[in-house]
C-alpha cells in the first residue's frame, strides 16, 4: 500500500524551540551585558532567571537574578543552531542527547558565533538547549479534546542522533576524547 517514494510526513522531525540559557552567576553590570550578547545574537528580549536558593558559597542570594535566557522558534531557531553546531564542529557526544529527543550542548565564547567582538561587554559563554517534534504533537497540549501522543510517534533519543546525523551530517561520539 505504501510505496518507498511517498513518506508519511506526519513522522517528519523539525525543531520545536532552541533555548539559549547564559548563567553568569551574579546580577548586576554582567549580566546586563549578556541580556545585551544574547538580544544581539537573537533580535529578541531574554528573560533574567532568579536563583532558588541560597548559595553562600557562591556567593548568591534567594530570587536573584543570576541568568538569562531566550526561546527562538521557526527559521531564525535553524539558523542559531546552525552557528552554534559550526563552533563544536557539528561533533557531539551521546550523552548530549536525551531520552525524550532532546538534546543540548554549550560553547564557550559567543565571538565563535560571529558577533563582532566588544571590550566593554566581555565574552560569554552559553548553552544551547533543542527540543526536536514532531507534527501532531499539539494534541497533547492544546486545551479542547486533549489527549496523548502516541509512544511510536514520541521522539526517541536514537531518532534525535538520526536527524542530527542526517540533517547536519554530524557526528556522535561515544565518549570524550
Amino acid at each position: 500500500m505504501a510505496s518507498d517514494d511517498k513518506k508519511n510526513v506526519m513522522r517528519d522531525i523539525k525543531v520545536d524551540k532552541l533555548i539559549l540559557n547564559c548563567c553568569v552567576g551574579e546580577s548586576g553590570d554582567r549580566l546586563t551585558r549578556a541580556a545585551r550578547v544574547l538580544e544581539q545574537l537573537t533580535g529578541q528580549q531574554p528573560v533574567y532567571s532568579k536563583a532558588r536558593y541560597t548559595l553562600r558559597s557562591f556567593g548568591i542570594r534567594r530570587n536573584e537574578k543570576i541568568a538569562v535566557h531566550v526561546t527562538v522558534r521557526g527559521e531564525k531557531a535553524l539558523e542559531i543552531l546552525e552557528r552554534g553546531l559550526k563552533v563544536k564542529e557539528y561533533e557531539l557526544l551521546q550523552r548530549n542527547f536525551s531520552e525524550t529527543g532532546n538534546f543540548g550542548f554549550g560553547i564557550n565564547e559567543h565571538i565563535d558565533l560571529g558577533i563582532k567582538y566588544d571590550p566593554t561587554t566581555g565574552i560569554y559563554g552559553m548553552d544551547f538547549f533543542v527540543c526536536l517534534t514532531r507534527p501532531g504533537a499539539r494534541v497533547a497540549r492544546r486545551k479542547v479534546r486533549q489527549s496523548r501522543v502516541g509512544f511510536n510517534h514520541k521522539v526517541t533519543k536514537e531518532d534525535a542522533i538520526k536527524w542530527f546525523q542526517d540533517k547536519f551530517e554530524g557526528v556522535v561520539l561515544a565518549k570524550e576524547i
